[in-house]
């Protein structure tokens, strides 16, 4: 397996640095456009396995596509981060063309990859993806799902004092401060609902703390965060690579789907050895399906921006 992470900023070094302690490829490679800085955190990592016991070869280089050639799952991060006060969709302008870029570049070189998108505004750069390559919806995935429900078992796990290993926890619709939708009544700590365990008004706090989760690190660190982010792209990939058949909230192409056409969002699906392979569907009641369509209404307002760039 050989797996490749555009962009060696913190999250795209986070990215690589999770896939390669777990070893999820033979070869991993770290592209970025800025001379030396894939080059010297490939280094550095490397520097790490005799630590950390791991045997992956990583390979840093600066905007040459060539090394990526073959790549069987490429991690797209390209583009640059949030910062204080600015929202995902502001980030459009600057980040379409870095993203249709890379995306174009890589599949000269590796025409059968797996596309794991993390770019920001995510559902956008995954459907913007979907469009500069061309390529078979099945594999283009969008990580915002992830990372928004690994927050959710977070702050659920704080408010009832268990390891958020021991909950289900999903986040559905987009990855955005109000759009995301935290699924509070299938939340479950074991087979027990959480709602057994904890007062609706905490619950429900909970969730206004889970869509506030990114923002929340964004004001405190002045840029947009990286460990959680890096942990759940590499999440993605090691269920795609392993093969692993799991059930994981991903950005991914509707057609019909949820009641929405021709817009990626966050739904829950399989993701295998060459993408998704089918959405689940959780049979929304009619709040949840009536705030999935006010993010569905909100996703298509930033996916709208690209048709004034084209």
């Amino acid at each position: 397996m050989k797996v490749t992470v555009v962009g060696a900023g913190a999250v795209g070094a986070t990215v690589a640095d999770n896939i390669a302690r777990k070893e999820l490829c033979e070869e991993l490679v770290l592209l970025d456009i800025k001379e030396g800085v894939a080059e010297g955190k490939a280094l550095d990592m490397t520097q790490t396995a005799a630590l950390l016991h791991f045997d992956t070869r990583i390979v840093g280089s600066t905007n040459d596509y060539s090394k990526t050639a073959g790549s069987d799952v490429v991690v797209v991060t390209s583009g640059i981060p949030r910062k204080p006060g600015m929202t995902r969709e502001e980030l459009i302008g600057v980040n379409a063309n870095i993203v249709r870029g890379v995306c174009q570049q890589i599949l000269e070189h590796s025409p059968d990859a797996v596309f794991v998108i993390i770019s920001n505004p995510m559902d956008t750069m995954t459907y913007l993806a979907l469009q500069a390559t061309g390529i078979d919806k099945h594999r283009i995935i969008g990580m915002g799902g992830a990372l928004d429900s690994a927050r959710f078992r977070c702050y659920l796990s704080m408010a009832l004092g268990c390891s958020p290993g021991d909950l289900n926890a999903m986040v559905i619709g987009g990855h955005g401060d109000t759009t995301m939708i935290p699924l509070t009544r299938l939340a479950s700590w074991g087979p027990a609902p959480v709602s057994d365990f904890i007062a609706a008004e905490q619950l429900q706090k909970v969730a206004a703390d889970t869509m506030v989760g990114g923002a929340t690190l964004t004001k405190l660190l002045g840029t947009s965060a990286w460990y959680a982010p890096g942990a759940a792209g590499a999440a993605v990939v090691e269920a795609i690579v392993r093969d692993e058949k799991k059930l994981i909230a991903c950005s991914v192409l509707l057609e019909g789907e949820y009641g929405q056409e021709d817009i990626c969002m966050g739904v829950p699906v399989i993701l295998g050895r060459k993408g998704w392979e089918r959405i689940v569907d959780l049979n929304l009641n009619e709040e949840e399906k009536a705030l999935f369509q006010k993010s569905a209404d909100a996703v298509r307002s930033m996916n709208d921006v690209l048709k004034t760039m084209a």
